[in-house]
């Protein structure tokens, strides 16, 4: 590469609605880019970078996919459900549709334009473009609140989870539940991990908090914080919220499913 004509950066966009859109166009055809030679449509890969320079890839397939692909935690999730539901990071809207379909009055929650689109196109009848901080202020009500495919994360760390947590109380009904996935993230041995969880807490942040940003094509995300925590350190930010740890379903370690209900 010349220095003196350094390459691009990536442009700030909206990475994971591009995804989205490129992967429902592969599954289904429609509004598919043009591939030159009659190629073969190339697989959608969402790429995470971590702020140590770790680079990992995960397929958006995944985001399409249906029950009979989801994990077992997932469908122990959904089996929970009741009343009014708010699915917070609902993607593409698997898991929306199916609680749609089952007759549930869900709404799915996103702050991707393009997840929101996709999720209108398969047949989502309510969505919100918006985060829980602004979706909190249109005074709407929800019995439960879905955090599924690890966005227990979005609690990002200790500056952050009081006020998210704050938000959905600010939304709920009388008896409101939250359920929650996260991972554990502390049960490694590959020294690349277990050196970043030292770093962070040496910077006084959760081992498992980590900076993020998504890439996709030409675009890249803002950088951003998104958690990995323990059990235990979930206990601990949820002390003192309004909302109670009233159980932890551990059975598909490392991952888990948390569910709080609010006092009183």
């Amino acid at each position: 590469m010349n220095p003196e004509h350094p390459a691009p950066r990536p442009r700030i966009g909206d990475v994971f609605g591009e995804m989205l859109r490129d992967a429902y166009a592969i599954r289904t055809g429609i509004g598919r880019r043009p591939l030159a030679g009659g190629r073969v449509p190339r697989p959608v890969i969402e790429i995470i970078e971590r702020e140590d320079g770790v680079i990992n890839g995960a397929p958006a397939e995944q985001y399409l996919a249906g029950p009979e692909e989801w994990q077992p935690h997932e469908h122990r999730a959904v089996a929970r459900v009741r009343g009014r539901v708010l699915d917070i990071g609902a993607g593409a809207g698997r898991i929306a549709l199916e609680l749609q379909k089952a007759g549930s009055d869900v709404t799915g929650l996103d702050v991707s334009p393009g997840a929101i689109e996709i999720c209108r196109r398969r047949g989502l009848r309510e969505t919100v473009l918006a985060t829980v901080d602004d979706h909190a202020r249109e005074g709407r009500r929800y019995d439960t609140f879905l955090l599924l495919g690890n966005n227990l994360g979005l609690l990002e760390g200790r500056d952050r989870a009081a006020g998210f947590l704050a938000a959905l109380a600010a939304m709920a009904a009388p008896g409101a539940q939250v359920i929650a996935q996260g991972t554990d993230p502390y049960g490694t041995t590959d020294p690349v991990h277990v050196g970043y969880h030292e770093l962070n807490r040496s910077r006084g942040r959760f081992g498992g908090q980590l900076r993020l940003r998504l890439r996709y094509r030409e675009l890249a995300t803002d950088w951003f914080d998104y958690l990995f925590c323990s059990v235990d350190e979930l206990r601990g930010l949820v002390e003192g919220t309004g909302w109670r740890l009233t159980d932890v379903d551990t059975a598909d370690h490392p991952y888990y499913l948390a569910t709080f209900t609010l006092d009183g």
